[in-house]
């Protein structure tokens, strides 16, 4: 494909370059963790983490690589933050990763302060603000500190028409700022569901939705997008990833 290929354009399904990854960190809520949603007779409703079902472990049974599922159904940047990561280790060395997949903001979009760029203290993380921006901000940095030479992959949150005017405004201002921090940190990649994955409309809600969250032929199509847009990454980004073998180790590429 040329200069005008788009990110999707050429969809994968063996992973394409994704491949080059053997450990990959998945940070995000419970379309992340493989949720499902039942219905009970009497109109009841239950939520269900299945994360062997989330696009995150199809992505790893795949190419063959270890995932980290660090995610779970309602999850907000803040709560990763401020409790969640340390209750479940999710900050332990020998957790760390080659790559790192952030799909956070949908919850986050009721629960807490936008924020912008200004929040986000590069030579110290814990003096980010206390608002989406700053938490999101901070879990980068500090997986960062960890192993200096991983990709990172922020995901914006995909167009849903489910979603009421009002909240749909929000998602879209939360997702300039997702978009604004894969521009200022180093080895950060956007992966821009709301540009370029289809619209959630009601034939892709039938084909891939079970109630408000995926069904399990909707985290396998999620996998497939997510392998798909990182492979176009590498791709227009070869010079970039030529040491991902070497990451989490000092040493150094031969050049050329």
């Amino acid at each position: 494909m040329g200069s005008t290929e788009r990110p999707l354009d050429n969809m994968v399904t063996n992973g394409g370059f994704t491949r080059i990854f053997k450990s990959i960190t998945c940070v995000g809520d419970s379309l992340s963790s493989g949720e499902f949603e039942s219905l009970k007779e009497d109109g009841t409703k239950g939520y269900y983490d299945m994360f062997e079902y989330s696009w995150g472990q199809i992505i790893g049974r795949t190419i063959g690589a270890r995932i980290n599922s660090f995610s779970r159904g309602g999850m907000t940047a803040r709560e990763y933050v401020e409790s969640y990561a340390d209750l479940k280790g999710f900050w332990d060395e020998d957790k760390k990763s080659q790559a790192y997949i952030f799909a956070l903001g949908v919850n986050d979009t009721g629960s807490c302060e936008k924020g912008e760029i200004s929040d986000i203290c590069m030579e110290d993380y814990t003096k980010n603000g206390k608002t989406f921006v700053g938490y999101y901000a901070s879990i980068i940095q500090r997986y960062k500190e960890m192993q200096p030479r991983a990709k990172f992959f922020l995901m914006t949150m995909p167009r849903d028409i489910r979603i009421d005017k009002a909240r749909y405004e929000k998602f879209l201002a939360f997702n300039e700022e997702i978009r604004k921090m894969a521009e200022l940190f180093l080895d950060t990649y956007l992966i821009d569901l709301e540009k370029y994955a289809p619209v959630y409309d009601e034939d892709f809600r039938e084909n891939y939705f079970m109630g408000g969250h995926l069904s399990p032929a909707g985290y396998v199509w999620t996998a497939d997008v997510v392998m798909s847009y990182i492979d176009y990454i590498i791709r227009h980004n070869m010079k970039d990833f030529k040491e991902v073998g070497f990451i989490g180790t000092d040493i150094r590429g031969a050049g050329m």
